[in-house]
């Protein structure tokens, strides 16, 4: 019997993250037309969902709050996935090539991530006290952009693990991130007191903006991924050992999915949906979306100081990412 194997994404709470994970779908059937993984979408507004997705996807839908708010439904994953193969990506991501690469690095491995073991230092709070604290010698660190889970006993373990963490996050003394609890720290002591092993971080299989700053290169369209950490380059992550990655998969967090090459991609898959042709579609988007973006930046930075002499500066927004 042929094992069954999914991507499954989380959207709720507002339309940004079903407008991410809408991307993330038309981006993973770029490369993914039979069958043989299925793409999952867990979402408390289905009404959001474009039809043209939903003869494709299978639609999980939950109540307002049921499965937490935040982070929190990361932690539920084992409440959420079928049996068999399932690989969890964040919604703000975006695929560039066919996963099935990734399904086979991760198999056998029950609940697994991408990243490098740390004993010392600061991540989201001290790493050291936080394994002191639990018992342990080192724990994972890695973004949490995507997470591979093998249906059984194990993951049920892992995470009934990670949600009694979450109740004594802060008594533990991990930090919050946007008066959270973050799910990476919690998942990494969770895997880690059940014998769960990351893979180590090569860049094949997912990057992000928090480790390469040199800038990336993007065609989604052509399959081409790559990030950059240059070491001459003015943001250069001293302790960041890869200086390139060319990943199947990209996370765009923060703003980064507020800025170029995101919009641009998003809008291109947008662009295929209507049927434009591959030429009228690529000019559409440079003109409704690339050039309009650019100038506004530029605008922006050009005028930004003579806005700030008579003004002063402005009171930060509230990121739209922040649930009350």
């Amino acid at each position: 019997m042929k094992e069954r194997r999914q991507v499954i994404t989380i959207a709720t709470g507002k339309k940004l993250y079903v407008d991410f994970a809408v991307n993330l779908a038309r981006s993973f059937f770029l490369w993914h037309t039979g069958e043989d993984i299925n793409f999952q979408l867990v979402t408390d507004l289905p009404e959001l969902v474009p039809r043209e997705l939903l003869a494709k996807i299978e639609l999980i839908t939950t109540g307002k709050g049921e499965i937490g708010e935040g982070f929190s439904p990361k932690l539920h994953l084992d409440k959420l996935i079928s049996d068999g193969h399932t690989l969890f990506i964040d919604s703000d991501c975006l695929i560039y090539r066919n996963l099935d690469f990734v399904f086979e690095q991760f198999r056998g491995h029950h609940v697994s991530v991408i990243g490098n073991y740390i004993c010392k230092g600061e991540w989201f709070g001290d790493v050291a006290g936080i394994c002191t604290y639990f018992g342990i010698k080192e724990i994972p660190k890695f973004n949490g952009g995507i997470y591979y889970l093998e249906s059984g006993a194990v993951v049920d373990n892992v995470y009934a693990e990670a949600r009694r963490i979450e109740k004594i996050y802060d008594q533990a003394g991990f930090v919050r991130l946007r008066n959270r609890p973050n799910d990476e720290v919690i998942l990494a002591v969770a895997m880690q007191l059940n014998q769960q092993v990351a893979l180590p971080e090569d860049g094949s299989i997912m990057a992000e903006f928090v480790n390469f700053r040199s800038g990336i290169k993007s065609n989604l369209f052509q399959g081409v991924a790559e990030l950059y950490n240059t070491p001459q380059h003015r943001d250069y992550v001293r302790e960041w050992p890869l200086t390139v990655a060319k990943p199947a998969i990209v996370h765009f967090l923060g703003h980064h999915n507020q800025m170029m090459p995101y919009i641009r991609e998003a809008a291109l898959l947008a662009n295929i949906v209507s049927g434009s042709k591959a030429f009228k579609k690529r000019m559409m988007v440079q003109l409704t979306v690339v050039i309009p973006h650019l100038v506004g930046v530029g605008l922006k930075n050009l005028l930004r100081p003579m806005y700030h002499a008579f003004f002063g500066a402005r009171k930060i927004r509230k990121s739209e990412r922040i649930i009350d």
